[in-house]
């Protein structure tokens, strides 16, 4: 629950551009590619690894890489058919602290 407001900021980003994140129908075969291939290339160049993953409402599996040190970071969509693509990436990954949870009630 808690990575929900972590993506949301994310989601409305690709709501307003929609061209620079990306669709199955519009996206750069430059940030696409099978997953295993894009991951290996953002663990060789970047030294990034998975470190958090959710399934999107559309089916896509997202994932959150970052490298050891946190300085860069990538988000990547796996969807249903198998390709995979780059949404995001940047510098400067900071891990929040984990917060207490609510009881279930």
């Amino acid at each position: 629950m808690f990575l929900r407001y972590i993506f949301a900021p994310y989601l409305f980003l690709g709501l307003i551009f929609p061209t620079s994140l990306g669709s199955a129908e519009t996206h750069d075969d430059s940030n696409c590619g099978q997953r295993t291939t894009v991951l290996d290339y953002l663990s060789t160049k970047y030294s990034e690894k998975p470190i958090a993953m959710g399934i999107a409402a559309n089916g896509g599996l997202i994932e959150v890489l970052t490298s050891i040190e946190g300085s860069t970071f990538t988000i990547i969509v796996t969807m249903p058919e198998g390709e995979t693509c780059m949404v995001a990436a940047g510098e400067g990954w900071e891990d929040l602290p984990t917060l207490a949870r609510r009881p279930q009630i």
